[in-house]
């Protein structure tokens, strides 16, 4: 389906200079001279490529629309992640540098949603918060009482996130997947 550059938004699925991008992030801009143009930077969903474009107002883009479908995460297979269809209990193995920084928080028997097209999987979406537990906390630093102030901490699967002094090692908290930052602490 065509669409007005200016109708382009973050998270669109866009074909483009024959590939698949996804819109990262868009700036529309007015000049004071010349026409109104839209700076989208895209992320290529095949290869994940990197590009900053400049559309202009009055030009047209195809979005394309991804078929999704609910997974579960198995395990993991070398550098393969294997995932199982929900419905007919087929298994799918993906590559682990299609989530990126996100793997890292894949857990056992944690539901997903695979975006395909023509029947491809093109990206894994996880939830956007999980549960994880605190495995190393520095200890707060005495007379560092500003309300900003956060302290570096190790989850169970290895990523640092920062949270507040009053959070210790054992405790479990909500951590942003994939802003990678505390969230509040888990009941």
């Amino acid at each position: 389906m065509k669409i007005n550059a200016v109708e382009i938004r973050p998270g669109n699925i866009l074909e483009w200079d024959g590939g698949l991008w996804r819109a990262v992030k868009i700036q529309h801009t007015q000049p004071g001279k010349g026409g109104a143009y839209m700076q989208v930077e895209l992320k290529n969903l095949i290869d994940g490529r990197k590009s900053n474009n400049r559309f202009r107002s009055s030009e047209t883009v195809e979005k394309v629309r991804l078929d999704t479908k609910d997974f579960q995460y198995l395990f993991t297979d070398g550098e393969m992640l294997v995932f199982m269809d929900k419905d007919n209990y087929e298994q799918i193995s993906l590559p682990a540098d299609m989530l990126g920084d996100a793997a890292a928080f894949l857990q056992d028997g944690m539901d997903v949603v695979l975006e395909l097209y023509d029947e491809r999987p093109i990206s894994v979406q996880l939830p956007d918060t999980v549960i994880a537990t605190i495995v190393e906390a520095d200890a707060v630093v005495k007379g560092q009482t500003a309300s900003s102030s956060y302290k570096p901490a190790v989850l169970d699967n290895g990523v640092r996130v920062m949270v507040p002094p009053h959070i210790g090692a054992g405790t479990r908290i909500v951590v942003d997947v994939y802003a990678q930052e505390y969230v509040k602490r888990a009941d």
